[in-house]
């Protein structure tokens, strides 16, 4: 039987940063209530375990609500370096779940920036594609968020994102468009600003190298 609320703190960035959430039991419950709703039985062999299993593999999934931008970054910027060159992560693996449908989309994740007197270790671009993709998302305000931390959290002279994503509310279910991809990006800074730093971004996103 739950005992009353629990209280889950939540990222500063996030949609309440602390906030009364229904306990593990009643959560259980609501999936029980939609199995029986699409007119299944909860209680049968097969699916009596589904409604714990589902309730862990949701908080797996949306497990970025509980990080801090800053707590990815911290430790890990380097000053001592005079590189000056564009740095970028290409094919950052990603998945996330659309806000509408509760539906799976994942890509790839593309990443540059131009330094400014400081370069951040490369494993914490990678996790910032994490952090917010382990939300319930729509691709553009994802690719947005990466982009705008990052200059926040680094400030270079500018950064660049772009997200390749399939979306399974397209091919699953709606208009049901089985090669269907989706392209967004976020420029700012000098990547917005001038034309060849953005041409060589996108020089180095098609090279195969």
């Amino acid at each position: 039987m739950a005992q009353g609320k629990r209280q889950i703190s939540r990222g500063a960035d996030s949609p309440a940063h602390v906030r009364n959430v229904p306990t593990r039991a009643e959560a259980e419950e609501a999936v029980r209530v939609i199995l029986r709703h699409v007119g299944e039985e909860p209680e049968r062999e097969g699916l009596r375990r589904t409604p714990g299993r589902f309730v862990a593999a949701f908080e797996f999934l949306t497990r970025g609500y509980a990080q801090e931008p800053k707590s990815m970054i911290n430790g890990a910027l380097f000053t001592e370096e005079e590189y000056q060159e564009m740095i970028l992560c290409k094919d950052l693996d990603f998945y996330s779940l659309c806000e509408h449908h509760l539906l799976p989309f994942f890509g790839k994740a593309h990443v540059a920036y131009l330094p400014n007197r400081r370069i951040v270790g490369l494993s914490k671009l990678a996790r910032m594609v994490e952090l917010y993709a382990r939300r319930l998302q729509v691709q553009e305000r994802l690719t947005t968020q990466i982009a705008q931390t990052i200059m926040e959290q680094i400030e270079p002279l500018g950064v660049a994102v772009v997200l390749e994503a399939e979306h399974m509310c397209m091919r699953m279910r709606g208009v049901e468009k089985q090669n269907s991809f989706v392209t967004t990006s976020a420029m700012l800074g000098v990547f917005r600003k001038n034309v060849e730093t953005r041409q060589e971004f996108m020089n180095l996103l098609r090279s195969n190298k």
